[in-house]
């Protein structure tokens, strides 16, 4: 295999080559002063609580885990030590648990079986050297020993591929592209990312199942066509350059193997040793849940105490758990009769046998769910994928639907589905466009939104399509629930949107201008009940806004921001790639940039221009407002290595923290990332166990407003497509975690 290697990299493919080795103390971390043993807190029924101590006094800031397979489905419980290492694990269901302690600078406890109502002092376990230490980090940080390519490297041209007999299959893009720095990161962080994580123990060793290889290209070769994904790895590595990304992961796993180890995060401090977190395992070893839903996003005291809910991409299922009888549940979603002819996403046959699961089939891939929200009735909406190619005829503009004459819509294999658990019934909606997340808006028609696309050609990922759900309940006729209007900026000044320019094409002066780039996240703003998504694509993506006007599609109007990128007006500030996207109380947008590992504010008030041709997208840098989320960074660079799949607002203080805070999911660094806007402060609410926890949304639920910070709290799912990646390996499971806020360390 000829292979190429950016220049300034240096690396050697061979094995054995030698690495630096990061020295960790594994008794760097803080610890109270005074010889004063610690006293445990008061002990109650429901509770285990104790002292963590090592050969180093007492643990603060570690993990005490309580695990149980004496319940329906595997739970756990989670707490942090305070500063003299006591815990309190409170709300335990009366079972036997295995108790043992979790920490960075240690290796795991010996777990010491314990029921509720138990004074437990646990001893820990200091880390013998750096690298036993390091097993316990995120993924982020072995993720951030990975060699970037040099800034000289860029803009980068990928090509075909070689003409080599071993090239394989569709290993580039058919025809070449240019990419720049920016553009490259974010398909780095994206290609591997929108599935695992990139950097767990499955990802930056290679399995002994693959077999043996002379050197760690040819393991990555043989790592990337396995299992049923095979070739959407494959593709996925293309289009970063496959010889030189190759090489690129195979010097990463090299160096790895050969000892080098990552930075060592910090244990958690302040709020974060407050929370409590409750895990319940969710669906089986094959399932791919997608996210999870527990209440009406504008009424969080709706469904209190009832079942929470995860869509799932693999086998058709409604997947979830019951809190209060501590029960999982899988409710079959039935075919619809629209999906004649079905074109499922993942082949059932394979390049080569995973080393996991060999040649079986593990995605079925005949319906797959995803996005979900409740409504005021309690009805889980979500978008359904079932591969039809029929869609309603007025879709495609021959009828005298005005939404299909404006925008005709050729093809679409989503629809939006929904189901009632009073009844145990699921309806749908037979919708002409797609979508990739959904919203409910507060609205008189109860309106759901989503970033609308018609699954391929020059319209795919168009804009925004809609259902109104009081239209559906009071008519069940689909044409007249649903509407869509493309994202078309007013770039001629008109005062109307006519005819318009595509994505990319020259301007006309005369001509309004398509937004380029797909929608992704979605919400709504509750102040003026305008929509708004996030597009991650091209780079440095935008947050767009529509507003449907009295007569949609004629009034639809849009305005596009783009985050400052090269702006000579916020010299130096390049930051990219918007995909959560979320709105507070007051009308200010959140978003989460995946591409620069920040959490960014967007206020319009702020903006003077928002049509014409001077809305470009740079033109209000002013609105914006840029956090640094704190982690690592690339080998040698200033690149945040965590990956943010979607952010969320906690507008009616579910969480304990206040109304209108912000919510990051860290999906490579396993956890929520929480931000304050009062004291502009982040925190970090990690998952220690299982390791490995990936996330795609998060949602907020109050089940007693009296029953202060037992009452309330975050939910949120480990959403990764393959579990067997999970701590546990083959045979593990996704799960739902809840979040909640204690006043302190040692609140019951």
């Amino acid at each position: 295999m000829r292979m190429t290697i950016w220049k300034a990299i240096g690396i050697s493919v061979a094995l054995g080559l030698i690495a630096a080795v990061a020295i960790v103390r594994t008794d760097a971390y803080p610890r109270p002063s005074g010889a004063a043993q610690p006293r445990p807190a008061a002990v109650d029924a429901d509770v285990i609580s104790g002292v963590v101590t090592s050969s180093n006094g007492p643990e603060a800031g570690v993990w005490v885990i309580a695990e149980t397979n004496e319940l329906p489905t595997q739970f756990r419980k989670i707490v942090v030590t305070d500063d003299q290492g006591r815990y309190v694990l409170p709300q335990l269901p009366k079972k036997n648990y295995k108790v043992w302690v979790r920490g960075y600078g240690l290796v795991d406890s010996q777990p010491v079986q314990a029921i509720p109502g138990t004074a437990l002092n646990l001893q820990a376990v200091v880390a013998p050297d750096a690298k036993a230490a390091a097993q316990y980090y995120p993924a982020d940080y072995w993720y951030s020993l990975m060699q970037l390519p040099p800034k000289s490297a860029f803009p980068m041209t990928i090509g075909p591929a070689a003409s080599d007999d071993d090239s394989p299959s569709g290993a580039a893009p058919k025809r070449p592209s240019t990419l720049s720095e920016a553009a490259w990161i974010y398909r780095l962080k994206r290609g591997c990312g929108s599935c695992h994580q990139i950097g767990d123990k499955a990802t930056r060793e290679i399995p002994a199942a693959l077999g043996h290889f002379d050197t760690g290209a040819l393991a990555w070769q043989r790592r990337i066509e396995s299992g049923q994904i095979g070739a959407s790895m494959v593709g996925g590595v293309s289009q970063l350059g496959y010889d030189n990304a190759i090489a690129m992961f195979s010097d990463w796993t090299d160096r790895v193997a050969a000892g080098e180890l990552p930075p060592a995060p910090a244990r958690p401090q302040g709020i974060e040793r407050n929370v409590v977190i409750t895990l319940w395992d969710v669906g089986t070893p094959k399932s791919f849940v997608h996210d999870a839903m527990s209440t009406d996003k504008h009424h969080p005291t709706a469904n209190a105490y009832g079942k929470v809910y995860a869509t799932e991409w693999s086998s058709g299922m409604l997947e979830g758990i019951d809190p209060v009888e501590d029960t999982k549940f899988a409710i079959p979603v039935p075919v619809p009769e629209v999906a004649a002819e079905f074109r499922r996403t993942h082949p059932q046959t394979f390049l080569k046998p995973s080393p996991y699961w060999g040649r079986e089939v593990v995605f079925d891939d005949t319906l797959e769910e995803e996005a979900g929200q409740l409504d005021s009735k309690g009805r889980v909406w979500f978008i359904l994928e079932d591969h039809r190619e029929a869609i309603p005829p007025y879709c495609n503009g021959v009828s005298s639907n005005a939404f299909g004459k404006n925008f005709p819509i050729g093809a679409n294999g989503r629809q939006i589905a929904y189901f009632d658990s009073k009844t145990g019934n699921f309806g749908l909606v037979d919708t002409c466009f797609g979508g990739s997340h959904e919203v409910i808006d507060n609205d008189q028609d109860e309106t759901l939104y989503v970033t609308a696309g018609d699954n391929g050609g020059p319209t795919s990922r168009f804009g925004i399509g809609w259902v109104k759900i009081r239209v559906w309940d009071e008519t069940h006729d689909g044409e007249k629930s649903q509407g869509w209007c493309p994202a078309v900026i007013d770039y001629n000044g008109d005062g109307k949107t006519g005819a318009f320019t595509k994505p990319n094409e020259p301007l006309d002066p005369k001509l309004d201008r398509r937004v380029p780039g797909g929608g992704y996240g979605i919400s709504v703003n509750p102040v003026d009940h305008s929509v708004w998504y996030a597009a991650q694509d091209p780079v440095p993506g935008r947050i767009v806004r529509i507003t449907l006007g009295s007569n949609p599609p004629a009034t639809c109007l849009t305005e596009a921001y783009e985050p400052p990128f090269k702006n000579p007006k916020v010299p130096g500030v390049e930051s990219y790639s918007p995909e959560g996207i979320d709105v507070d109380t007051d009308g200010v947008v959140w978003t989460a940039l995946a591409g620069t590992n920040q959490l960014a504010s967007f206020d319009r008030r702020k903006c003077k221009v928002f049509n014409g041709p001077t809305a470009t997208g740079q033109h209000c840098p002013e609105g914006w407002t840029l956090y640094s989320v704190p982690g690592p960074t690339f080998k040698g660079g200033t690149v945040p290595a965590d990956f943010f799949y979607y952010n969320w607002v906690d507008r009616f203080n579910t969480f304990g923290l206040g109304d209108n805070v912000p919510v990051i999911t860290g999906t490579f660094s396993d956890s929520l990332i929480v931000f304050d806007p009062k004291t502009k402060k982040l925190a970090t609410l990690r998952v220690p166990y299982p390791l490995g926890f990936y996330t795609r949304f998060v949602d907020g639920r109050i089940d007693d407003p009296k029953a202060g910070w037992k009452g309330r709290g975050l939910w949120s799912s480990d959403d990764t497509r393959v579990s067997s990646h999970n701590e546990g390996g083959k045979g593990a499971t996704s799960y739902v975690a809840h979040f909640q806020l204690r006043p302190d360390p040692l609140a019951k």
